[in-house]
């Protein structure tokens, strides 16, 4: 296995997820939604919803100061046109202890850009 093939794929997930951290940083949930795809499944720690209304729902959901950090684990390349990461993720905030999950996206590249075509949090407890 080329052991770069993962490093290649690092600069297009950050090319979506660092919009998404300073969108999410800044609550700006319309800019949130607008890094998915128009028929993105979406699955944070509440209930699942499909496309860009209820992910900026989610988004506005959430506690002004909320902040997300995220370091890559894993990246595989599934098509010339989809990428999945596997990431660490916590979210801060101002008047709780912060939520570490694991986070699954797959970008997909549509004709004007890499966008966020599914969103899994996984919540390990333990």
């Amino acid at each position: 296995m080329d052991m770069n093939s993962t490093n290649d794929d690092e600069p297009i997930l950050r090319g979506v997820l660092d919009p998404w951290k300073a969108a999410v940083d800044a609550h700006e949930p319309k800019e949130v939604a607008r890094l998915f795809t128009e028929d993105a499944i979406f699955q944070g720690l509440h209930p699942y919803s499909v496309g860009r209304p209820g992910i900026a729902e989610y988004y506005a959901s959430q506690p002004l100061g909320m902040k997300a950090a995220y370091r890559i684990l894993e990246t595989r390349r599934y098509a010339d046109d989809l990428v999945l990461g596997y990431l660490d993720t916590e979210f801060t905030f101002t008047d709780r202890p912060p939520v570490d999950v694991k986070l699954a996206v797959l970008v997909k590249r549509l004709a004007d850009g890499w966008y966020i075509a599914h969103y899994q949090v996984s919540r390990l407890d333990g």
